[in-house]
């Protein structure tokens, strides 16, 4: 019980500091900062910006304004990239797949059966990737507040998929990245790219019947509904990146960059609730 009320007392111990902080330094500058994202409601990914937002307006009392748009009203993960790096949001929670277009490193972590457990995962990304894909983002204009778990990646259907060679054929979904490309084409699959935001009309339309991803996305964007096979091949573990533009996040006082980085939940909090909700 203890261990779990430390990262709650963390982020309360940082309010009251910079609470402090922004009364002794006379700093009024108001600064909106807005956000993109694809998530879906009743979501931990929903919650985390939703709570994030609260923390930071309070720590800041009001002068750090955050403008969640984070249900997909900036168009797809493509869309919000290119916001991103042109200067028109300043935060954005990308998947490791669409932000492989520019750092195609990031395709690697997506390499069928890289990992073979959560542990090992935990491990690698903690000790190895996190300072590797820091610099490597960096060079490319983004600036790497840390990861947001997805969860093992499965594959959905609308009729049974019970072996590999079953896939052969069928109206595969993959995204704009080069590994989901290259996993439909090894199975066999005919290879459709979508935006997350049409899988479910495409399903319902016959324009796929397959596709990829993790539980908790499966479950709560209404693919289950559409495609209710899914075979657990736990083939890739999906991770997100949370970025900022890097340009904008340096110019920011060390205070305000140091008050966002420590109230964002951290890798471990966002592996704990998507790994509670997939096991539920």
């Amino acid at each position: 019980m203890m261990m779990r009320r430390q990262p709650l007392l963390i982020r309360v111990l940082v309010m009251v500091a910079f609470l402090l902080a922004a009364g002794c330094s006379g700093d009024t500058t108001t600064r909106t900062i807005t956000i993109g994202g694809t998530a879906a409601p009743g979501t931990p990914g929903e919650q985390m910006w939703l709570t994030f937002r609260d923390e930071v307006e309070a720590a800041s009392g009001g002068r750090l304004r955050l403008r969640p748009l984070i249900y997909g009203q900036l168009g797809s993960e493509e869309q919000l990239l290119s916001g991103l790096r042109r200067g028109r949001i300043q935060f954005a929670n990308l998947s490791a797949q669409i932000t492989s277009t520019v750092v195609p490193e990031l395709a690697l972590l997506y390499a069928p059966y890289l990992f073979d457990s959560e542990a090992e995962a935990d491990y690698v990304y903690d000790r190895y990737l996190t300072g590797v894909f820091h610099d490597l983002l960096a060079e490319k204009g983004l600036y790497l507040l840390t990861w947001y778990e997805i969860g093992f990646h499965h594959i959905y259907s609308t009729t049974p998929v019970a072996l590999p060679g079953e896939v052969r054929g069928r109206r595969f979904r993959v995204s704009s990245s080069l590994n989901s490309r290259l996993l439909a084409q090894a199975l066999g699959a005919d290879v459709i790219p979508l935006g997350f935001g049409e899988i479910v009309s495409s399903l319902q339309t016959g324009l796929i019947t397959t596709g990829e991803n993790a539980v908790s996305l499966y479950a709560r964007t209404g693919i289950a509904g559409e495609a209710p096979y899914l075979a657990l091949t736990g083939h890739a573990l999906g991770m997100s990146v949370i970025v900022a533009r890097k340009s904008w996040w340096d110019g920011l006082p060390a205070s305000d960059r140091e008050l966002l980085q420590q109230l964002f939940p951290s890798i471990q909090d966002s592996r704990q609730a998507i790994r509670a909700e997939t096991a539920a």
